[in-house]
Order: structure tokens, then sequence, then C-alpha cells
């Protein structure tokens, strides 16, 4: 059985590649990631949020072979996703098409927010 060490560096390495996938995602899925129309790059906001999340993917991958000395980093990667699918979660549910957002990017984001507190919480060995 994996150690909780060894289970947090999985989910870490696994969010990091998962927040790099949000574009592809986004041309795959585009009703599940995108919230425009059109292609990816078509939306300079789209843009600037994928630039934000390769760039703690990249440092969620990294803080894997160090867990406790990026602490405030996880931490910081579970309450910003929580808070950010909860406001998706509102914005979907506004009737402009968003729907499928409730099927794609808001449970991503709770998923990996809930499995990494959970992994960040449990007692570690002495």
């Amino acid at each position: 059985m994996l150690s909780r060490e060894s289970m947090l560096k999985w989910a870490l390495i696994l969010s990091g590649l998962g927040c790099l996938l949000i574009y592809p995602l986004a041309i795959v899925w585009p009703s599940g990631w995108a919230w425009h129309e059109g292609a990816p790059y078509d939306s300079q906001y789209f843009m600037m949020i994928i630039g934000v999340y390769a760039t703690l993917g990249v440092f969620l991958i990294r803080a894997a072979w160090n867990p406790a000395g990026n602490r405030s980093l996880i931490w910081f990667a579970i309450w910003s996703g929580l808070v950010h699918a909860a406001i998706m979660g509102v914005q979907s549910m506004s009737g402009a098409g968003h729907m499928g957002h409730l099927m794609g990017d808001v449970p991503a984001l709770v998923l990996i927010s809930v499995v990494l507190a959970f992994l960040m919480s449990m007692p570690r060995k002495a």
C-alpha cells in the first residue's frame, strides 16, 4: 500500500498535469472547459487563465518532490480551486450555454481540491 506521502506526490503530479491539459481539453471539449465561442486562443481572458493554470501546474509537479516544503502552495491550490469551482458553478447555471462546465472543469477542480486536502490533512507518520 502506498504511504500518504507517496499518494500526495502522485496526486500533485496528476493535478499539475491536469492544469497543463486545460488548453487541449478546451479544444476537444469546449462546452466543458472554455467559456467563449471559437478557438481557445480567440479569448484573451481564456489565454490569461491558461497561463495562470499552466504555471500552477508546473509548480504543483515541482512540489511533488518536497510536499512538506511546499505546503503553502498546495493549500493555495486547494482553496483557490474550491473558490474558482464555486464561482464557475454559479455562473454555469446562468443559462448562457455554460451547463457543460458542471460536468467538466467544475467537478475537476472540486476533485483535485478534495483529494489534495484529504492527503494534506492525513497524519504524517513519525
